[in-house]
């Protein structure tokens, strides 16, 4: 019943709009008749053709004006587009209104003027009770709203902002009480009659005085530093802030009240948008049979995403957690249905594996994101790491090679860099096989470094939400540790371009720009939680674990930097290692692992990796005995 009647008011709604733009049409045919004759009764002769000729202008134009969509939309939120289709539908009706006329009796008694002065009238009886209606419901609502709802202030009076007022509105559960913006030329301005009351910095004074219980950042072009700065004040204001999303994120292409979320730490310390060479990227992806190994992680799911998202001919996807690869071959086929995906369970150090995968697949482009990457446990664990590092590795490198892979890009890190724990000592080996074994391969062999991503599995933000869930405390290892930083998303686009870009033998460092203090870190995310850090939740810091470095770096002292064709892409220039040494260093530790000799793969691992501090293994563990780099 309330549907049946939902369906009628539709249709009333319909019809009234049509009875409007009859009269509409036939008021625009009458005047431009009676202006023509400077605004007098027409000579009776010219009096009855119009008339005449009134139910070919109603019939054509009527029929005109239904094919621009002029019943669909709603006079409530008419706007420069629907003006813009009264506009054509008017100027079209014109002229199909004279060839009839003309085709039926010659324009007979139908002054030549008519069919040149009637759309201007129509346009002006059609648009204007449109945008008459509007404005007058804006403006009863505006004072309706005025007296309930949250009261807000705006942070941003830009098109963002603009629209967020609108929205409030005509929503009607927010009180606009004005905008703050850092532009000088916008002082005192006024937007939709709500005004601009100063700078951001001044936020804490107006919340006092205006009685804000809000506050909305409508800046999705902001910058990270920017962001900071304004969530810096509104942190100050001691009021709850939200935020919209940044444009890069906005999928809808409408920034409104429905796209309002909370601010996330990816808004202060993710990077600005990066440009990349999409098409290049899809010219060396599509078409491409695709192997993404780790292909359930952090790194290598988004990387399946996106590889689907450029039209691969098929994704093998191959890890040895099945959890992972049941979520990521759900999510592939729900999303990407036209791609082929092959989700295989199994093991990188498993040789037979390994080639039957290569064999009844045959990927092109091999991406090799499988890997151990818990520091702390992996100090524990050297056996392990090196099997699955290092000899998973140089399983996955050989298979490329004989198997005549187009392109086989290594997922390195910036812990192989001087690296000071196993975890970075087995990665950095990794980039040496792959070095080595460019030179004697038509494969192109890349490695891709960078440094931690935000959100990843097992890295410090999640850990970090946990603790602020739980109450805290937050623990850091050391008030002084920094790191680098960058969103998951970018990461995958980067190494991508580089795969594009690379032609074998390349080690690409991605430009992460400032490290970040993870004291700052810590304190950010509790604030954002709306919590106050020493006072709500404790951040606790409990000395640097076993590998761990106060800072990292992305390249060793004997790398030269250079630029490439992307700017947010270097090139490590390095040191060519001798084939034969990383060979028969690779059979040491073959043999160190097949024996289970953990005593006998840690020592090396520090003759093959001579910055690695030496260790010495009791029951809790190794304990550094040695922070000194070793000379070489």
């Amino acid at each position: 019943m309330r549907f049946s009647r939902k369906i009628r008011g539709m249709f009333s709604q319909r019809a009234k709009v049509i009875c409007h733009d009859l009269l509409a049409i036939t008021l625009a045919w009458g005047v431009a008749m009676v202006a023509r004759f400077n605004f007098s009764l027409p000579p009776e002769p010219y009096l009855t053709a119009g008339l005449s000729a009134l139910p070919v202008v109603l019939i054509g134009q009527a029929i005109v004006a239904r094919q621009f969509g002029l019943y669909k939309g709603m006079w409530r939120f008419a706007s420069i587009p629907d003006l813009w289709n009264i506009i054509r539908a008017a100027v079209l009706g014109a002229v199909i209104i004279a060839i009839a006329l003309f085709v039926i009796n010659r324009l007979e008694n139908i002054p030549r003027s008519i069919p040149i002065l009637y759309p201007f009238f129509l346009i002006f009886f059609l648009g204007g009770p449109r945008l008459g209606y509007r404005f007058w419901k804006d403006h009863s609502l505006s004072l309706k709203n005025i007296s309930g709802g949250q009261r807000v202030i705006i942070i941003g009076a830009g098109s963002g902002g603009e629209t967020l007022i609108r929205d409030m509105i005509r929503d009607g559960a927010y009180v606009p009480v004005g905008f703050v913006d850092d532009r000088s030329a916008l002082t005192k301005a006024r937007i939709h009659g709500i005004p601009v009351l100063g700078t951001i910095a001044e936020l804490p004074q107006l919340v006092s005085r205006y009685e804000v219980e809000s506050l909305m950042i409508a800046v999705p072009s902001a910058t990270n530093n920017e962001m900071q700065h304004i969530v810096e004040h509104c942190e100050r204001s001691g009021v709850p802030f939200r935020t919209l999303p940044k444009i890069q994120d906005i999928v809808s292409g409408r920034v409104g009240l429905q796209e309002i979320r909370d601010v996330s730490i990816d808004d202060l310390l993710g990077r600005e948008k990066i440009e990349l060479d999409w098409q290049g990227i899809r010219q060396a992806v599509v078409a491409k049979s695709i192997l993404v190994t780790g292909g359930g992680g952090s790194i290598g799911s988004e990387l399946c995403r996106q590889i689907a998202q450029l039209g691969a001919a098929n994704i093998i996807v191959f890890d040895k957690s099945e959890f992972n690869l049941y979520q990521i071959e759900s999510e592939l086929h729900a999303e990407f249905p036209q791609v082929p995906v092959h989700c295989i369970l199994g093991d990188v150090c498993d040789h037979e594996g390994v080639e039957s995968l290569f064999s009844l697949h045959q990927p092109q482009i091999v991406f090799h994101a499988a890997a151990y990457k818990h520091v702390p446990m992996l100090e524990k664990a050297a056996r392990e790491a090196v099997r699955n590092n290092i000899l998973g590795s140089f399983e996955m490198i050989e298979a490329a090679h004989r198997h005549n892979c187009d392109s086989f890009v290594l997922i390195s890190t910036d812990k192989a860099v001087k690296p000071s724990s196993i975890m970075g000592a087995t990665k950095r080996f990794a980039e040496l096989l792959c070095e080595t074994k460019n030179r004697e391969s038509t494969t192109r062999y890349m490695t891709v470094r960078f440094g931690n991503v935000l959100g990843s599995t097992g890295s410090v933000v999640p850990l970090f939400r946990k603790q602020i869930r739980n109450g805290g405390p937050v623990t850091v290892t050391h008030p002084d540790a920094t790191r680098f930083f960058m969103t998951i998303p970018e990461a995958c686009q980067l190494i991508l371009q580089a795969t594009a870009m690379g032609q074998g033998g390349e080690v690409f460092v991605l430009d992460m720009g400032e490290s970040i203090n993870i004291t700052y870190l810590a304190e950010q995310m509790i604030r954002l939680s709306g919590h106050e850090p020493g006072t709500d939740i404790n951040i606790v810091y409990t000395g640097l674990r076993p590998g761990e470095k106060l800072a990292e770096e992305l390249f060793r002292d004997d790398e030269n930097l250079e630029q490439t064709a992307h700017d947010k892409l270097r090139l490590a220039n390095h040191i060519r290692s001798e084939r034969r040494e990383v060979l028969y260093t690779y059979e040491q530790f073959k043999n160190g692992v097949l024996a289970c000799d953990e005593k006998s793969v840690r020592a090396t691992l520090r003759s093959a990796i001579p910055e690695l501090p030496e260790y010495e293994s009791n029951e809790q563990g190794p304990t550094i005995l040695n922070f000194k780099i070793k000379p070489k």
